[in-house]
């Protein structure tokens, strides 16, 4: 989809005028392709390959949110026998503080998150500056009820068991340093039981629902284009896609390109 970059000029004047981010929730189960489809997003527009500090368009890890693991936790984090995708493992206060402010434009630092050593890293801190448009993905994202509602738009990445599973074994040998055993007894002792509690039942608080993930080229077609009119000159977040009970999914081509209403 070609979109108008001269929309997405840092040193457009109308940059200053919005006071409020549009934040976008993005959901979805372990290696679903949350994170590869805002970097799609923010390819279409753009906005990957500039500077952090000149970015209308940012993109934020519910991964950065983990709380610190007591001693005992780290032992058994080590082993595999820490559930990192039990909301309990999130600092739940921290996350909604930060996002309040990033909502009020204020410069936030959030750590990224070492997966070989299971803790921040608190020496590599990511600043987020102000900007027009915030994407902010996780398993849990629509989990808690007070960071749930301050999503202007909620995104759910729907991919089946069998796809994450097998995107999930390589990622975490391959990036994380772990053994294939470790791999599916965690999947099949904390993950998979977690999706199914957590994760999965946040569906229904979704706008849009995208099979497939990235993949969906219409999906993100579809995103593209309203963030890209938030980001117009003149634009406005308000009434552009408030949330609603009703949610759409959104077919690929493959399927007819269908929207489906529920």
């Amino acid at each position: 989809m070609d979109v108008d970059k001269t929309l997405l000029n840092p040193n457009n004047d109308h940059k200053s005028d919005i006071k409020t981010p549009f934040l976008i929730g993005v959901a979805g189960g372990t290696a679903s392709g949350k994170s590869t489809v805002c970097k799609k997003i923010m390819e279409q527009l753009g906005q990957a390959d500039m500077e952090q500090a000149q970015r209308q368009v940012v993109t934020i890890s519910q991964d950065s949110f983990y709380r610190e693991l007591t001693a005992a936790e780290k032992i058994k984090a080590q082993k595999g026998l820490f559930n990192f995708d039990h909301p309990d493992a999130f600092n739940e206060n921290l996350m909604y503080d930060s996002l309040q402010d990033i909502l009020k434009g204020k410069i936030v630092k959030v750590p990224c998150y070492d997966y070989r050593s299971n803790s921040l890293d608190h020496e590599n801190m990511l600043t987020i500056y102000p900007a027009d448009v915030v994407l902010f993905e996780g398993i849990l994202v629509f989990y808690f009820p007070k960071i749930r509602d301050l999503f202007h738009m909620k995104l759910f990445v729907d991919t089946d068991s069998d796809t994450r599973l097998a995107r999930r074994v390589p990622r975490d040998i391959n990036e994380r340093g772990r053994d294939l055993d470790a791999v599916l007894t965690q999947y099949m002792t904390f993950v998979k039981p977690a999706f199914e509690e957590f994760c999965s039942p946040t569906k229904k608080f979704a706008d849009v629902i995208i099979p497939r993930g990235a993949d969906n080229t219409v999906a993100i077609d579809l995103i593209v284009h309203h963030i890209g009119e938030i980001l117009r000159p003149g634009g406005s977040t308000n009434n552009l896609y408030a949330p609603t009970s009703v949610h759409t999914t959104i077919n690929n081509k493959a399927d007819g390109g269908m929207m489906r209403e529920h």
